[in-house]
């Protein structure tokens, strides 16, 4: 027999189902509608909680202590701490870092993604966040990691940069392609152009961030592939009128999906609504740029890719104040675009869980319909976590 959820108000693609019934058969969804059988299995939900997608976060580097660049590589346990924010899938993502480094990342996402724990979110292909980035744009990135792309590194043999290449990244990407998903780049820097056509003939999906990019530089990296925008408004030059650079690119080609920091702090709240006008919830994607301190007090210390960090109200900062990464949760995310930016549950569900899912090619995750995966999250009336589902199995309940 089917197990059932019933009794909360079921968040579908196109409206809002109260007092709704999800039949939940091995790790799918099975019915929903209040024509379904139900029977001892039956799970009885509080009326004024609604059942939302299971968020998908495809910008994390960590949290509750752990960052995924930890020696340890602690991909599985960043896994198992973000449920309790309504997270049912996500992209483990690093900073720019030594060939050695990213390879312990990587196979640590193939340990995880080829033994999945029923207790933790589903660990996706990773993003790279990587060395091919513009340094003035580098915020808390190390700029002793900084490459240029493989047909411009810089010779081994100089002194005055570590022994590793932009071809020995290229090369530990190659090696672990199956693990990679997202890589992130500057599209104006010395061979970007034919390293984002090299990466996406190898199916991988490029991002442009930090980066200094003018329009038209712009303009070229979407002609050669790229299809994201890495924390859109942040790491890249402001738009102005006359100089519309990388973000007037993006926010104008529909091709580009982007990503959005919506925590009222990295982009002011009116900015980010007027974004989500410019591209449509559709092309937009909610994420939280989450570092090891998210989810922790204030004050408490914590790394993002071997570096001290701290966090402060809302943000998380390096030693000398530069910000590296948030503190930002999924749900917090959710909830400030519902509560405090005004945006419909129907547009805030598309941004937190449908349009990440289906830019990374997800068919069955990130909407609540037959045959996708039972990968729920239950909110209670102030849309704060009651509980968090991943193929039916619950991940995270609320005590």
């Amino acid at each position: 027999m089917s197990r059932v959820l019933k009794g909360a108000t079921f968040v579908l693609p196109d409206r809002l189902v109260a007092d709704g019934a999800l039949a939940i058969g091995h790790d799918l969804i099975e019915g929903i509608g209040s024509h379904l059988v139900h029977g001892a299995a039956d799970v009885v939900l509080d009326p004024r909680w609604l059942v939302v997608p299971g968020f998908v976060d495809v910008h994390v580097h960590g949290s509750l202590g752990d960052d995924v660049l930890d020696p340890s590589a602690p991909v599985r346990q960043v896994a198992r701490h973000l449920p309790r924010f309504g997270v049912t899938a996500f992209c483990p993502t690093t900073v720019a870092c030594e060939p050695q480094a990213l390879r312990r990342v990587l196979d640590a996402v193939a340990d995880v993604r080829r033994m999945p724990e029923a207790s933790g979110a589903r660990v996706l292909k990773a993003h790279l966040e990587s060395n091919f980035i513009a340094p003035d744009y580098r915020g808390a990135q190390p700029l002793d990691c900084i490459r240029k792309p493989p047909a411009a590194a810089l010779s081994p043999g100089d002194a005055s940069a570590p022994a590793f290449t932009g071809q020995d990244l290229r090369d530990e990407i190659a090696r672990h392609a199956d693990e990679v998903g997202i890589v992130t780049l500057a599209p104006e820097i010395d061979g970007a152009l034919a390293l984002i056509a090299d990466l996406v003939s190898c199916g991988h999906r490029v991002s442009m961030g930090h980066s200094g990019a003018d329009y038209d530089a712009a303009r070229a990296g979407i002609a050669a592939g790229a299809c994201h925008a890495t924390h859109l408004f942040n790491r890249m030059p402001p738009l102005s009128h006359r100089a519309p650079g990388l973000i007037g690119a993006v926010l104008e080609s529909d091709g580009v999906a982007s990503e959005i920091i919506f925590d009222g702090h990295h982009v002011h709240p009116a900015v980010a609504l007027a974004a989500m006008r410019a591209k449509r919830p559709e092309r937009v994607m909610a994420i939280t740029d989450a570092s090891s301190v998210a989810g922790l007090p204030l004050g408490s210390t914590g790394n993002l890719g071997g570096r001290r960090i701290t966090a402060h109200h809302d943000l998380a900062r390096l030693d000398d104040g530069t910000i590296a990464g948030s503190v930002l949760t999924m749900d917090r995310a959710f909830r400030m675009l519902v509560q405090q930016m005004g945006v419909s549950i129907l547009d805030a569900v598309k941004v937190c869980s449908t349009t990440p899912a289906r830019e990374l090619g997800l068919d069955q995750q990130g909407a609540i319909e037959v045959g996708a995966f039972a990968d729920l999250t239950v909110l209670d009336e102030d849309l704060r976590v009651v509980m968090t589902l991943v193929g039916g199995h619950v991940a995270y309940t609320r005590q």
